[in-house]
């Protein structure tokens, strides 16, 4: 196994098969790990990506129900190298990395963006006094126009109104996207 080369070197994000159903038992297996041997500095986070949705049952009640985007995969952000490739390997539940053989092969950078919920959605696309919808976040469902975009274009300040006022918000880039009207 040890011939991990420039491709895997730094920080990347791995993805780890398991059995399904075991996804939280291993995430917390591994994070477990990581406290008792002191291995921070070489897995540094561990993710099993879920979609919050709200139903309703047959008796009008709400019922918040999380699923796994990926079952069967966890997420590990991690230096690879042949000590944590063995220690995440044999933990109970984990059938191998994803790669070709036993060789596991990192995300790129976009497909870690996906997965960890960082989008690449740059407040760029917008400009001071466009109307915008609200996607995201407790005002979804809201329409506002931009007074203010960040220096980095991470972060927008919506007008937005409400019960007869306006108000300024301020927001992710990605929890806004361009009126239609």
């Amino acid at each position: 196994m040890s011939d991990f080369n420039e491709l895997t070197a730094g920080q990347k994000w791995y993805v780890v098969h398991t059995y399904t159903g075991y996804e939280n038992k291993v995430k917390s297996t591994i994070e477990r790990v990581v406290e008792n041997r002191n291995l921070s500095h070489l897995i540094f986070d561990v993710k099993v990506p879920v979609v919050t949705t709200t139903t309703v049952d047959a008796k009008g009640k709400e019922k918040v129900v999380e699923e796994k985007l990926f079952p069967g995969y966890v997420f590990v952000k991690m230096i690879m190298n042949d000590e944590v490739w063995h220690i995440v390997r044999y933990i109970s539940g984990v059938t191998g990395f994803v790669g070709p053989g036993s060789r596991p092969v990192p995300l790129s950078d976009e497909e870690a963006r996906a997965i960890s919920g960082e989008e690449t959605v740059k407040a760029d696309a917008f400009s001071i006094g466009d109307k915008v919808d609200i996607i995201d976040g407790i005002l979804a469902g809201h329409s506002g126009k931009i007074s203010e975009i960040s220096e980095n274009m991470q972060e927008v300040t919506v007008i937005v109104s409400s019960i007869g006022r306006e108000m300024p918000v301020s927001l992710d880039a990605k929890c806004i996207k361009k009126s239609e009207e």
